[in-house]
Protein backbone atom coordinates (compact mmCIF):
# COMPACT_ATOMS: atom_id res chain seq x y z
CA UNK A 1 0.00 0.00 0.00
CA UNK A 2 1.34 3.37 -0.96
CA UNK A 3 2.45 5.60 1.90
CA UNK A 4 1.54 9.27 2.17
CA UNK A 5 5.09 10.40 1.37
CA UNK A 6 5.49 8.42 -1.85
CA UNK A 7 3.49 10.84 -4.10
CA UNK A 8 5.74 13.67 -2.96
CA UNK A 9 8.84 11.57 -3.67
CA UNK A 10 7.60 10.78 -7.16
CA UNK A 11 6.83 14.43 -7.85
CA UNK A 12 10.33 15.41 -6.80
CA UNK A 13 11.75 12.62 -8.94
CA UNK A 14 9.73 13.79 -11.98
CA UNK A 15 11.05 17.31 -11.52
CA UNK A 16 14.59 15.99 -11.35
CA UNK A 17 14.00 13.82 -14.47
CA UNK A 18 12.62 16.82 -16.36
CA UNK A 19 15.73 18.82 -15.53
CA UNK A 20 18.05 15.92 -16.38
CA UNK A 21 16.35 15.36 -19.76
CA UNK A 22 16.61 19.06 -20.53
CA UNK A 23 20.32 18.90 -19.73
CA UNK A 24 20.74 15.86 -22.01
CA UNK A 25 19.34 17.72 -25.00
CA UNK A 26 21.38 20.87 -24.44
CA UNK A 27 24.77 19.23 -24.03
CA UNK A 28 27.39 20.70 -26.37
CA UNK A 29 28.99 17.48 -27.57
CA UNK A 30 28.44 13.73 -27.76
CA UNK A 31 30.82 13.17 -24.84
CA UNK A 32 28.93 15.72 -22.73
CA UNK A 33 25.62 14.07 -23.64
CA UNK A 34 26.85 10.61 -22.61
CA UNK A 35 28.12 11.88 -19.27
CA UNK A 36 24.87 13.77 -18.69
CA UNK A 37 22.93 10.55 -19.33
CA UNK A 38 25.03 8.68 -16.76
CA UNK A 39 24.78 11.50 -14.20
CA UNK A 40 21.00 11.74 -14.70
CA UNK A 41 20.50 8.15 -13.59
CA UNK A 42 22.20 8.97 -10.29
CA UNK A 43 20.65 12.40 -9.69
CA UNK A 44 17.19 11.79 -11.17
CA UNK A 45 16.36 8.11 -10.74
CA UNK A 46 17.82 7.32 -7.32
CA UNK A 47 20.61 4.88 -8.20
CA UNK A 48 24.10 5.09 -6.76
CA UNK A 49 25.90 3.85 -9.87
CA UNK A 50 25.23 4.20 -13.64
CA UNK A 51 27.21 3.27 -16.72
CA UNK A 52 26.63 4.08 -20.42
CA UNK A 53 27.87 1.31 -22.72
CA UNK A 54 27.95 2.74 -26.27
CA UNK A 55 27.90 0.61 -29.45
CA UNK A 56 31.00 1.21 -31.54
CA UNK A 57 31.30 1.03 -35.31
CA UNK A 58 32.49 -2.60 -35.13
CA UNK A 59 29.45 -3.64 -33.03
CA UNK A 60 31.23 -4.06 -29.68
CA UNK A 61 30.24 -1.86 -26.72
CA UNK A 62 32.61 0.52 -24.98
CA UNK A 63 32.17 2.09 -21.53
CA UNK A 64 31.68 5.68 -22.66
CA UNK A 65 30.51 7.30 -19.39
CA UNK A 66 30.26 6.36 -15.70
CA UNK A 67 28.75 8.11 -12.68
CA UNK A 68 28.56 7.51 -8.92
CA UNK A 69 31.93 5.98 -8.00
CA UNK A 70 35.23 7.63 -9.07
CA UNK A 71 37.24 4.50 -8.28
CA UNK A 72 35.05 2.27 -10.45
CA UNK A 73 34.96 4.95 -13.14
CA UNK A 74 38.74 4.99 -13.39
CA UNK A 75 38.76 1.19 -13.47
CA UNK A 76 36.38 0.49 -16.34
CA UNK A 77 35.88 3.66 -18.43
CA UNK A 78 37.09 3.05 -21.96
CA UNK A 79 37.04 -0.74 -21.65
CA UNK A 80 35.25 -2.76 -24.33
CA UNK A 81 32.85 -5.69 -24.12
CA UNK A 82 32.16 -7.92 -27.09
CA UNK A 83 28.78 -7.80 -28.79
CA UNK A 84 28.30 -11.54 -28.28
CA UNK A 85 28.64 -11.20 -24.52
CA UNK A 86 26.17 -8.32 -24.45
CA UNK A 87 23.68 -10.19 -26.63
CA UNK A 88 23.88 -13.11 -24.20
CA UNK A 89 23.16 -10.82 -21.24
CA UNK A 90 20.19 -9.14 -22.90
CA UNK A 91 18.71 -12.51 -23.85
CA UNK A 92 18.68 -13.98 -20.34
CA UNK A 93 17.12 -12.96 -17.04
CA UNK A 94 13.73 -11.36 -16.48
CA UNK A 95 12.13 -8.92 -18.89
CA UNK A 96 10.68 -5.90 -17.09
CA UNK A 97 9.11 -4.34 -20.15
CA UNK A 98 12.11 -3.12 -22.17
CA UNK A 99 14.40 -3.62 -19.18
CA UNK A 100 16.42 -6.76 -18.48
CA UNK A 101 16.96 -7.84 -14.85
CA UNK A 102 19.41 -10.64 -14.03
CA UNK A 103 19.20 -11.65 -10.37
CA UNK A 104 22.25 -12.64 -8.40
CA UNK A 105 21.10 -16.23 -8.46
CA UNK A 106 21.66 -16.38 -12.26
CA UNK A 107 24.30 -13.74 -12.76
CA UNK A 108 27.17 -15.92 -11.63
CA UNK A 109 27.35 -17.38 -15.17
CA UNK A 110 28.39 -13.91 -16.43
CA UNK A 111 31.28 -13.40 -14.03
CA UNK A 112 33.87 -14.63 -16.52
CA UNK A 113 32.70 -12.92 -19.74
CA UNK A 114 34.53 -9.87 -21.17
CA UNK A 115 31.95 -7.22 -20.27
CA UNK A 116 33.51 -4.61 -17.93
CA UNK A 117 31.79 -4.82 -14.50
CA UNK A 118 32.15 -3.76 -10.88
CA UNK A 119 29.77 -6.18 -9.12
CA UNK A 120 30.62 -7.62 -5.66
CA UNK A 121 29.21 -10.45 -3.63
CA UNK A 122 27.15 -10.04 -0.46
CA UNK A 123 24.84 -11.84 2.01
CA UNK A 124 21.56 -13.29 0.93
CA UNK A 125 18.64 -10.84 0.82
CA UNK A 126 16.80 -10.43 4.13
CA UNK A 127 13.45 -9.81 2.46
CA UNK A 128 11.92 -10.62 -0.92
CA UNK A 129 12.61 -7.40 -2.90
CA UNK A 130 15.94 -6.45 -1.27
CA UNK A 131 18.66 -5.49 -3.81
CA UNK A 132 21.62 -7.85 -3.84
CA UNK A 133 25.14 -6.48 -4.76
CA UNK A 134 25.34 -9.02 -7.61
CA UNK A 135 21.94 -8.13 -9.11
CA UNK A 136 22.16 -6.63 -12.61
CA UNK A 137 19.70 -4.25 -14.29
CA UNK A 138 20.09 -3.14 -17.92
CA UNK A 139 18.12 -0.59 -19.97
CA UNK A 140 18.80 -1.04 -23.73
CA UNK A 141 18.74 2.19 -25.75
CA UNK A 142 17.48 1.89 -29.31
CA UNK A 143 17.69 4.44 -32.12
CA UNK A 144 14.33 6.20 -32.47
CA UNK A 145 12.16 5.46 -35.51
CA UNK A 146 12.02 2.50 -37.86
CA UNK A 147 10.50 -0.92 -37.44
CA UNK A 148 13.80 -2.68 -36.73
CA UNK A 149 15.40 -0.45 -34.11
CA UNK A 150 19.17 -0.23 -33.99
CA UNK A 151 20.84 -0.74 -30.61
CA UNK A 152 22.72 2.43 -29.64
CA UNK A 153 23.92 1.29 -26.26
CA UNK A 154 22.96 -0.10 -22.87
CA UNK A 155 22.43 1.68 -19.56
CA UNK A 156 23.71 -0.36 -16.60
CA UNK A 157 22.35 0.73 -13.18
CA UNK A 158 23.17 -0.52 -9.67
CA UNK A 159 22.50 0.04 -5.95
CA UNK A 160 19.11 1.72 -5.60
CA UNK A 161 19.33 4.16 -2.68
CA UNK A 162 16.31 2.65 -0.99
CA UNK A 163 17.98 -0.79 -1.14
CA UNK A 164 15.05 -2.36 -2.95
CA UNK A 165 14.46 -3.58 -6.45
CA UNK A 166 12.56 -0.93 -8.43
CA UNK A 167 8.80 -1.22 -8.47
CA UNK A 168 6.44 -0.63 -11.39
CA UNK A 169 6.81 3.14 -11.22
CA UNK A 170 10.61 2.98 -10.98
CA UNK A 171 10.81 0.57 -13.89
CA UNK A 172 8.58 2.79 -16.04
CA UNK A 173 10.71 5.81 -15.16
CA UNK A 174 13.92 3.98 -16.15
CA UNK A 175 12.36 2.87 -19.50
CA UNK A 176 11.23 6.41 -20.32
CA UNK A 177 14.64 7.72 -19.33
CA UNK A 178 16.43 5.18 -21.57
CA UNK A 179 14.13 6.15 -24.48
CA UNK A 180 14.87 9.87 -24.02
CA UNK A 181 18.57 9.13 -23.59
CA UNK A 182 18.58 7.29 -26.93
CA UNK A 183 17.01 10.35 -28.60
CA UNK A 184 19.57 12.65 -27.00
CA UNK A 185 22.49 10.40 -28.01
CA UNK A 186 21.16 10.13 -31.60
CA UNK A 187 20.82 13.90 -31.82
CA UNK A 188 24.28 14.39 -30.35
CA UNK A 189 25.74 11.97 -32.89
CA UNK A 190 23.95 13.79 -35.68
CA UNK A 191 25.27 17.12 -34.45
CA UNK A 192 28.77 15.66 -34.12
CA UNK A 193 28.60 14.24 -37.64
CA UNK A 194 27.34 17.57 -38.97
CA UNK A 195 30.09 19.42 -37.15
CA UNK A 196 32.70 17.02 -38.53
CA UNK A 197 31.20 17.39 -42.00
CA UNK A 198 31.26 21.19 -41.67
CA UNK A 199 34.85 21.13 -40.47
CA UNK A 200 35.80 18.77 -43.31
CA UNK A 201 33.94 20.95 -45.83
CA UNK A 202 35.65 24.07 -44.55
CA UNK A 203 39.04 22.36 -44.77
CA UNK A 204 38.26 21.18 -48.30
CA UNK A 205 37.17 24.69 -49.25
CA UNK A 206 40.31 26.12 -47.74
CA UNK A 207 42.39 23.56 -49.62
CA UNK A 208 40.47 24.35 -52.82
CA UNK A 209 41.00 28.06 -52.35
CA UNK A 210 44.68 27.45 -51.67
CA UNK A 211 44.90 25.20 -54.73
CA UNK A 212 43.13 27.77 -56.91
CA UNK A 213 45.42 30.49 -55.65
CA UNK A 214 48.45 28.29 -56.22
CA UNK A 215 47.26 27.50 -59.75
CA UNK A 216 46.53 31.18 -60.42
CA UNK A 217 50.00 32.22 -59.34
CA UNK A 218 51.63 29.34 -61.23
CA UNK A 219 49.58 30.27 -64.31
CA UNK A 220 50.08 34.03 -64.15
CA UNK A 221 53.76 34.04 -63.22
CA UNK A 222 54.94 31.04 -65.22
CA UNK A 223 58.09 31.92 -67.21
CA UNK A 224 56.63 30.28 -70.32
CA UNK A 225 53.30 30.87 -72.04
CA UNK A 226 50.08 29.42 -70.63
CA UNK A 227 46.55 29.47 -72.04
CA UNK A 228 43.12 28.04 -71.20
CA UNK A 229 40.75 27.27 -74.08
CA UNK A 230 37.22 25.93 -74.36
CA UNK A 231 36.54 22.32 -75.26
CA UNK A 232 33.40 21.35 -77.12
CA UNK A 233 30.45 23.48 -78.13
CA UNK A 234 30.26 26.23 -80.73
CA UNK A 235 33.28 28.02 -79.26
CA UNK A 236 35.55 24.96 -79.23
CA UNK A 237 39.19 25.99 -79.09
CA UNK A 238 38.51 29.66 -78.27
CA UNK A 239 41.16 31.07 -75.93
CA UNK A 240 39.62 32.08 -72.61
CA UNK A 241 42.66 33.15 -70.64
CA UNK A 242 46.35 33.76 -71.21
CA UNK A 243 49.24 34.71 -68.98
CA UNK A 244 51.67 37.59 -69.43
CA UNK A 245 54.44 35.38 -70.82
CA UNK A 246 52.29 34.26 -73.77
CA UNK A 247 51.09 37.80 -74.43
CA UNK A 248 54.69 39.03 -74.50
CA UNK A 249 55.77 36.15 -76.72
CA UNK A 250 53.13 36.92 -79.36
CA UNK A 251 53.11 40.68 -78.79
CA UNK A 252 49.35 40.68 -78.24
CA UNK A 253 47.34 41.99 -75.26
CA UNK A 254 45.23 39.56 -73.24
CA UNK A 255 42.00 41.22 -74.41
CA UNK A 256 42.95 40.60 -78.04
CA UNK A 257 44.01 36.99 -77.38
CA UNK A 258 40.47 36.15 -76.26
CA UNK A 259 39.25 36.77 -79.80
CA UNK A 260 41.34 33.92 -81.21
CA UNK A 261 41.87 30.21 -81.06
CA UNK A 262 45.24 28.60 -81.74
CA UNK A 263 44.00 27.56 -85.20
CA UNK A 264 43.62 31.28 -86.00
CA UNK A 265 47.22 31.99 -84.99
CA UNK A 266 49.06 29.00 -86.41
CA UNK A 267 51.17 29.26 -89.56
CA UNK A 268 49.22 28.00 -92.62
CA UNK A 269 51.86 25.33 -93.27
CA UNK A 270 51.49 24.03 -89.68
CA UNK A 271 47.70 23.76 -89.54
CA UNK A 272 47.91 20.06 -90.34
CA UNK A 273 50.30 19.53 -87.44
CA UNK A 274 47.87 21.30 -85.12
CA UNK A 275 44.91 19.24 -86.32
CA UNK A 276 46.83 16.00 -85.94
CA UNK A 277 47.65 16.92 -82.37
CA UNK A 278 45.35 15.19 -79.95
CA UNK A 279 43.58 17.66 -77.68
CA UNK A 280 43.95 15.32 -74.72
CA UNK A 281 47.58 15.33 -73.74
CA UNK A 282 48.81 16.16 -77.25
CA UNK A 283 52.10 17.84 -78.15
CA UNK A 284 53.18 19.69 -81.26
CA UNK A 285 55.92 21.98 -82.52
CA UNK A 286 54.65 24.70 -84.83
CA UNK A 287 54.74 28.41 -85.60
CA UNK A 288 52.39 31.02 -84.12
CA UNK A 289 51.75 34.45 -85.56
CA UNK A 290 53.03 37.50 -83.75
CA UNK A 291 51.28 40.85 -83.84
CA UNK A 292 54.09 42.31 -85.99
CA UNK A 293 53.35 39.77 -88.74
CA UNK A 294 56.25 37.45 -87.97
CA UNK A 295 56.11 33.92 -86.67
CA UNK A 296 57.75 32.28 -83.68
CA UNK A 297 58.45 28.57 -83.23
CA UNK A 298 56.75 27.15 -80.12
CA UNK A 299 56.15 23.80 -78.48
CA UNK A 300 52.51 23.22 -77.48
CA UNK A 301 51.71 20.76 -74.70
CA UNK A 302 48.02 20.21 -73.94
CA UNK A 303 46.18 18.73 -70.97
CA UNK A 304 42.47 18.54 -70.19
CA UNK A 305 41.12 19.87 -66.90
CA UNK A 306 37.54 19.73 -65.55
CA UNK A 307 35.82 22.61 -63.79
CA UNK A 308 33.80 20.19 -61.63
CA UNK A 309 33.02 16.49 -61.35
CA UNK A 310 30.63 16.58 -64.31
CA UNK A 311 31.20 20.15 -65.40
CA UNK A 312 32.68 21.57 -68.59
CA UNK A 313 36.17 20.58 -69.63
CA UNK A 314 38.89 23.03 -70.59
CA UNK A 315 42.15 22.69 -72.45
CA UNK A 316 45.24 23.89 -70.58
CA UNK A 317 48.00 24.65 -73.05
CA UNK A 318 51.64 25.18 -72.16
CA UNK A 319 53.47 27.22 -74.80
CA UNK A 320 57.26 27.12 -74.80
CA UNK A 321 59.40 29.38 -76.96
CA UNK A 322 61.72 27.15 -79.03
CA UNK A 323 62.76 29.73 -81.61
CA UNK A 324 66.45 29.50 -80.77
CA UNK A 325 66.42 25.71 -80.75
CA UNK A 326 64.60 25.59 -84.07
CA UNK A 327 67.01 28.08 -85.56
CA UNK A 328 69.90 25.88 -84.48
CA UNK A 329 68.16 22.78 -85.82
CA UNK A 330 67.48 24.43 -89.17
CA UNK A 331 71.05 25.65 -89.30
CA UNK A 332 72.39 22.19 -88.55
CA UNK A 333 70.00 20.60 -91.05
CA UNK A 334 71.09 23.12 -93.67
CA UNK A 335 74.76 22.47 -92.95
CA UNK A 336 74.23 18.73 -93.18
CA UNK A 337 72.46 19.00 -96.54
CA UNK A 338 74.21 21.98 -98.17
CA UNK A 339 77.68 22.83 -99.32
CA UNK A 340 79.44 25.08 -96.83
CA UNK A 341 81.20 27.12 -99.53
CA UNK A 342 78.48 27.79 -102.09
CA UNK A 343 75.35 27.20 -99.99
CA UNK A 344 74.02 24.82 -102.65
CA UNK A 345 72.57 21.39 -101.82
CA UNK A 346 75.40 18.90 -101.42
CA UNK A 347 75.86 15.46 -102.92
CA UNK A 348 73.80 13.66 -100.24
CA UNK A 349 70.93 16.11 -100.57
CA UNK A 350 71.05 15.87 -104.36
CA UNK A 351 70.72 12.10 -104.24
CA UNK A 352 67.91 12.35 -101.67
CA UNK A 353 65.93 14.72 -103.89
CA UNK A 354 66.52 12.62 -106.95
CA UNK A 355 65.64 9.37 -105.14
CA UNK A 356 62.41 10.94 -103.88
CA UNK A 357 61.43 11.50 -107.53
CA UNK A 358 62.09 7.92 -108.67
CA UNK A 359 60.62 4.52 -107.98
CA UNK A 360 62.22 1.13 -108.53
CA UNK A 361 59.58 -0.25 -110.85
CA UNK A 362 60.53 -0.45 -114.50
CA UNK A 363 59.28 2.39 -116.62
CA UNK A 364 56.87 0.08 -118.44
CA UNK A 365 55.24 -0.98 -115.13
CA UNK A 366 54.56 2.52 -113.74
CA UNK A 367 50.94 3.76 -113.81
CA UNK A 368 51.77 7.00 -115.56
CA UNK A 369 49.17 9.23 -113.85
CA UNK A 370 50.34 11.85 -111.34
CA UNK A 371 48.84 11.70 -107.91
CA UNK A 372 48.18 14.81 -105.87
CA UNK A 373 49.78 13.26 -102.79
CA UNK A 374 52.97 12.49 -104.72
CA UNK A 375 52.87 15.88 -106.35
CA UNK A 376 53.12 17.42 -102.92
CA UNK A 377 55.46 14.93 -101.26
CA UNK A 378 57.62 13.66 -104.14
CA UNK A 379 58.62 16.82 -105.94
CA UNK A 380 62.37 17.20 -106.45
CA UNK A 381 62.19 20.67 -104.99
CA UNK A 382 61.63 19.08 -101.59
CA UNK A 383 64.31 20.47 -99.29
CA UNK A 384 65.76 19.15 -96.02
CA UNK A 385 64.60 22.42 -94.53
CA UNK A 386 61.04 21.25 -95.22
CA UNK A 387 61.64 18.36 -92.85
CA UNK A 388 62.82 20.75 -90.18
CA UNK A 389 59.65 22.78 -90.74
CA UNK A 390 57.47 19.84 -89.83
CA UNK A 391 57.17 17.63 -92.92
CA UNK A 392 57.85 13.98 -92.33
CA UNK A 393 57.32 11.09 -94.73
CA UNK A 394 56.28 9.03 -91.70
CA UNK A 395 53.15 11.18 -91.52
CA UNK A 396 51.99 9.93 -94.93
CA UNK A 397 49.06 7.50 -94.42
CA UNK A 398 50.00 3.83 -94.25
CA UNK A 399 47.90 3.10 -97.31
CA UNK A 400 50.28 5.24 -99.36
CA UNK A 401 52.24 3.10 -101.81
CA UNK A 402 55.16 4.76 -103.56
CA UNK A 403 54.81 2.31 -106.44
CA UNK A 404 51.06 2.56 -107.05
CA UNK A 405 50.82 6.33 -106.53
CA UNK A 406 54.07 7.48 -108.12
CA UNK A 407 54.55 10.54 -110.29
CA UNK A 408 55.66 8.83 -113.46
CA UNK A 409 58.93 10.18 -114.91
CA UNK A 410 59.07 10.20 -118.68
CA UNK A 411 62.42 10.17 -120.50
CA UNK A 412 62.58 11.45 -124.12
CA UNK A 413 63.48 8.72 -126.58
CA UNK A 414 66.35 8.98 -129.08
CA UNK A 415 68.35 12.07 -129.97
CA UNK A 416 65.47 14.08 -131.40
CA UNK A 417 62.86 16.06 -129.51
CA UNK A 418 59.74 13.88 -129.49
CA UNK A 419 57.72 16.31 -127.33
CA UNK A 420 58.07 14.26 -124.14
CA UNK A 421 58.68 16.24 -120.98
CA UNK A 422 60.76 14.67 -118.24
CA UNK A 423 63.22 15.24 -115.42
CA UNK A 424 66.45 16.48 -116.97
CA UNK A 425 69.72 15.98 -115.10
CA UNK A 426 72.46 18.36 -116.27
CA UNK A 427 75.97 17.40 -115.19
CA UNK A 428 78.31 20.42 -115.29
CA UNK A 429 82.10 20.26 -115.07
CA UNK A 430 84.21 23.43 -115.12
CA UNK A 431 87.02 23.60 -117.70
CA UNK A 432 90.27 25.31 -116.68
CA UNK A 433 89.41 25.53 -113.02
CA UNK A 434 92.52 23.60 -111.86
CA UNK A 435 94.84 26.10 -113.52
CA UNK A 436 93.18 28.96 -111.58
CA UNK A 437 93.82 27.14 -108.30
CA UNK A 438 97.42 26.43 -109.33
CA UNK A 439 98.24 29.95 -110.51
CA UNK A 440 96.22 32.17 -108.14
CA UNK A 441 95.58 30.00 -105.08
CA UNK A 442 92.62 28.39 -103.45
CA UNK A 443 91.02 31.68 -102.43
CA UNK A 444 90.66 32.58 -106.08
CA UNK A 445 89.31 29.10 -106.81
CA UNK A 446 86.74 29.45 -104.02
CA UNK A 447 85.63 32.82 -105.41
CA UNK A 448 85.13 31.22 -108.84
CA UNK A 449 83.06 28.38 -107.38
CA UNK A 450 80.88 30.81 -105.41
CA UNK A 451 80.24 32.95 -108.49
CA UNK A 452 79.50 29.95 -110.71
CA UNK A 453 77.02 28.69 -108.11
CA UNK A 454 75.29 32.08 -108.11
CA UNK A 455 75.10 32.21 -111.91
CA UNK A 456 73.70 28.69 -112.11
CA UNK A 457 71.07 29.44 -109.45
CA UNK A 458 70.04 32.65 -111.23
CA UNK A 459 69.80 30.83 -114.56
CA UNK A 460 67.26 28.15 -113.54
CA UNK A 461 63.58 28.31 -112.63
CA UNK A 462 62.08 28.38 -109.17
CA UNK A 463 61.70 24.77 -108.08
CA UNK A 464 64.73 23.54 -110.04
CA UNK A 465 67.67 22.24 -108.02
CA UNK A 466 71.27 23.36 -108.39
CA UNK A 467 73.68 21.24 -106.35
CA UNK A 468 77.43 21.01 -105.96
CA UNK A 469 78.48 17.41 -106.38
CA UNK A 470 82.04 18.05 -105.27
CA UNK A 471 85.19 19.88 -106.50
CA UNK A 472 84.24 21.80 -109.64
CA UNK A 473 81.26 19.56 -110.52
CA UNK A 474 77.67 20.80 -110.38
CA UNK A 475 74.33 19.14 -111.13
CA UNK A 476 71.03 20.73 -112.14
CA UNK A 477 67.67 18.93 -111.76
CA UNK A 478 65.03 20.51 -113.96
CA UNK A 479 61.61 18.88 -114.22
CA UNK A 480 59.17 19.20 -117.10
CA UNK A 481 61.74 19.76 -119.86
CA UNK A 482 61.88 18.32 -123.35
CA UNK A 483 65.15 17.42 -125.02
CA UNK A 484 65.42 20.79 -126.84
CA UNK A 485 64.55 22.64 -123.62
CA UNK A 486 67.34 20.87 -121.77
CA UNK A 487 69.86 21.62 -124.50
CA UNK A 488 68.85 25.30 -124.57
CA UNK A 489 69.22 25.44 -120.78
CA UNK A 490 72.71 23.95 -120.98
CA UNK A 491 73.73 26.52 -123.61
CA UNK A 492 72.38 29.43 -121.58
CA UNK A 493 74.13 28.27 -118.43
CA UNK A 494 77.43 27.73 -120.29
CA UNK A 495 77.23 31.24 -121.74
CA UNK A 496 76.71 32.65 -118.24
CA UNK A 497 79.62 30.71 -116.79
CA UNK A 498 82.17 31.69 -119.43
CA UNK A 499 81.76 35.39 -118.69
CA UNK A 500 84.76 36.90 -116.80
CA UNK A 501 84.79 36.34 -113.04
CA UNK A 502 86.45 38.72 -110.61
CA UNK A 503 88.69 36.76 -108.23
CA UNK A 504 91.47 38.09 -106.01
CA UNK A 505 91.53 41.42 -107.82
CA UNK A 506 91.79 39.99 -111.35
CA UNK A 507 89.41 38.76 -114.03
CA UNK A 508 89.54 35.04 -114.79
CA UNK A 509 87.57 32.80 -117.09
CA UNK A 510 86.47 29.18 -116.92
CA UNK A 511 84.67 27.05 -119.38
CA UNK A 512 81.91 24.52 -118.72
CA UNK A 513 81.00 21.13 -120.13
CA UNK A 514 77.44 19.81 -119.78
CA UNK A 515 76.10 16.30 -120.00
CA UNK A 516 72.35 15.81 -120.11
CA UNK A 517 70.81 12.69 -118.63
CA UNK A 518 67.19 11.76 -118.05
CA UNK A 519 65.63 10.23 -114.98
CA UNK A 520 62.98 7.59 -115.34
CA UNK A 521 61.40 4.88 -113.20
CA UNK A 522 63.50 1.83 -112.58
CA UNK A 523 66.75 3.81 -112.26
CA UNK A 524 68.60 4.67 -109.08
CA UNK A 525 69.90 8.15 -108.34
CA UNK A 526 73.48 7.02 -108.94
CA UNK A 527 72.52 5.53 -112.31
CA UNK A 528 70.91 8.80 -113.38
CA UNK A 529 73.96 10.84 -112.34
CA UNK A 530 76.29 8.37 -114.03
CA UNK A 531 74.39 8.61 -117.33
CA UNK A 532 74.59 12.41 -117.26
CA UNK A 533 78.31 12.23 -116.40
CA UNK A 534 79.00 9.87 -119.26
CA UNK A 535 77.21 12.14 -121.75
CA UNK A 536 79.33 15.06 -120.54
CA UNK A 537 82.53 13.19 -121.32
CA UNK A 538 81.13 12.19 -124.70
CA UNK A 539 80.48 15.86 -125.36
CA UNK A 540 83.99 16.80 -124.23
CA UNK A 541 85.62 14.27 -126.54
CA UNK A 542 83.49 15.40 -129.48
CA UNK A 543 84.47 19.07 -129.08
CA UNK A 544 87.68 20.35 -130.79
CA UNK A 545 90.43 21.15 -128.34
CA UNK A 546 90.66 24.83 -127.41
CA UNK A 547 93.78 26.41 -126.06
CA UNK A 548 92.53 29.16 -123.78
CA UNK A 549 94.55 30.70 -121.01
CA UNK A 550 92.81 31.06 -117.67
CA UNK A 551 93.01 34.70 -116.69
Amino acid sequence: METESEPYVRLATLRQLHQVMADMNTARSLADTLQTVADGVVTGLGYELACVNLVRGDGDLVVAAFSGNPAAEALITGRVGSRDSWDRRLAMGENWGDLVFIPHTEGWVLDDDDVPQWYTDGPAPRFEDEWHPSDRLFAPMYAPGGSSSELLGVLSVDRPRNGRRPGAWGREALQVYAFQAAIAISNARLRANMQRALVRLEREQQALRASEESFRQAFEYAPSGMAIAEMGGDQHGRILRTNDALCRLLGRPASAMRRYSFSDLVHPEDIGTLLRTSAEGGRAELRLARRDGGYVWVSLRNSVVADAADGPRFLLTHVEDIEERKRRELHLAHRASHDSLTGLPNSAELRARLAARLCRRPQSACPGEPDSLDAAYGHPAYDAADAAHGFDFASVPQSYDAYDHHVHTIAPEGDRDDGAKGLAVLFCDLDGFKSINDRFGHNAGDAVLIEVARRLSDGVRDGDTVARLGGDEFVILADGLGRADAQDLAVRLRNEIIQPIRAEGRAVRVGASFGIGWAHCGMTADEVLKSADERMYVEKRSRPKQHRRAG
